[in-house]
């Protein structure tokens, strides 16, 4: 019987991104587990076939050699025969060199589990002291069945993979080159289990989800990206697990705004409080208060400056600044009383120049302007 499509085995187009690919494995995965379906042979049948498929396309060389050539690159050692003498490459000129100068790559080893991505939204607080944040990933973890192994035996009872000789990798001859691979059948490791696990289809590993507590250090920007070694997918029967990798994102706060480690806070005084001075009281990041003192006649956009009062640097004792930036409002919806006061405050500074020096300034060069067109 002809094996089917492995895109249509992934119900995905051929164009499918890594992620979607990535997705579509494990929502069948979960469905045809057979932890899900017990005694259930045609369940454990399409969960092997799914890993089959998704074996091949998650990895960019594969997938290509099969979109090239279908089923047959993976038959017979390979796309069309190998062997033979030469040098083969992968993926660039530096396996060439490696083939030709370092006595060509052996396999040996069984596959390293991958890497996965989380991600992790704090306030800006939360990046200010720093957070332990709880994060749910999809993943793979290692067979409870066979402790890993593969092996329904529970021991790491293996033969040499009769498809590459043991050596973990394939030759196949293409027009003047000799190309080497990774093996398909036993991803690299030149083994292959001797009595499969049931459940995990001999591969040591089954799709699980976890939560992980991952530490976010003070100071931390909107972006950054923490590494947790050894926390992605495990690897196959007992290989070196994979990395997590989150990508932490800094909600806006609705007070501060943040400037590398420099916070700036904008502050509305009221007219009289500009023209009068005096003192008021901000917020700072630590959650404590800080007394500003306004001088008389501060405009808008004038900024102040506490000094260590921004965010701490990574890696670092230092601290950055906080800035005050003031914004003059303009009274609204005056009482007759307050109309009346502003009146007479406007009648007496017409005859005060000084007063507004830049008000006064402004119209001087517009009478100039007006005056040259004469």
């Amino acid at each position: 019987m002809a094996k089917q499509d492995y895109y249509t085995t992934l119900g995905v187009e051929r164009g499918a991104g890594a992620e979607e690919m990535k997705k579509a494995y494990r929502k069948l995965a979960m469905q045809y587990h057979p932890d899900r379906n017990p005694g259930d042979e045609v369940a454990e049948a399409k969960f092997k076939e799914l890993n089959e498929a998704y074996d091949v396309l998650k990895d960019d060389q594969k997938r290509a050699a099969y979109d090239r050539f279908g089923h047959a690159a993976f038959e017979n050692g390979g796309m069309g025969g190998g062997g033979g003498g030469g040098f083969g490459f992968e993926g660039g000129l530096g396996d060439i060199f490696e083939q030709m100068f370092g006595g060509g790559r052996r396999g040996g080893a069984a596959q390293t589990g991958g890497d996965i991505k989380a991600s992790v939204e704090i306030d800006l607080v939360e990046a200010f002291t720093g957070v332990k944040a709880n994060v749910r990933v999809a993943t793979r973890m290692a067979c409870d069945a066979c402790n890993g192994t593969g092996s329904a035996d529970k021991a790491a009872g293996s033969d040499n993979c009769t498809t590459c000789g043991g050596a973990g990798r394939i030759r196949a001859q293409q027009g003047f080159f000799l190309v080497e691979r990774t093996c398909p059948t036993c991803g690299g490791s030149g083994k292959v289990v001797r009595n499969p696990c049931r459940i995990c289809a001999g591969a040591g590993t089954v799709p699980r989800e976890k939560t992980l507590s991952v530490q976010i250090p003070a100071g931390v920007e909107d972006g950054t990206r923490i590494r947790l070694s050894g926390e992605g997918e495990a690897g196959a029967r007992g290989a070196q697990s994979g990395d997590l990798y989150v990508h932490v994102s800094v909600r806006p706060h609705e007070i501060f705004q943040r400037d590398g480690a420099n916070i700036f806070c904008r502050v509305p005084l009221r007219m009289t409080q500009a023209a009068l001075g005096g003192e008021v009281e901000v917020p700072t990041i630590d959650g404590s208060a800080a007394k500003v003192k306004i001088p008389a006649g501060t405009q808008s956009g004038d900024q102040f400056r506490l000094r260590g009062k921004g965010f701490s640097v990574l890696r670092s004792t230092q601290r950055g600044d906080m800035y005050i930036q003031v914004a003059v409002e303009t009274p609204q919806n005056l009482t007759r009383r307050q109309r009346e006061l502003l009146e007479e405050f406007e009648q007496e500074a017409k005859g005060n120049k000084s007063g507004s020096p830049e008000h006064e300034g402004f119209f001087a060069k517009v009478r100039e302007f007006f005056e040259g067109k004469d």
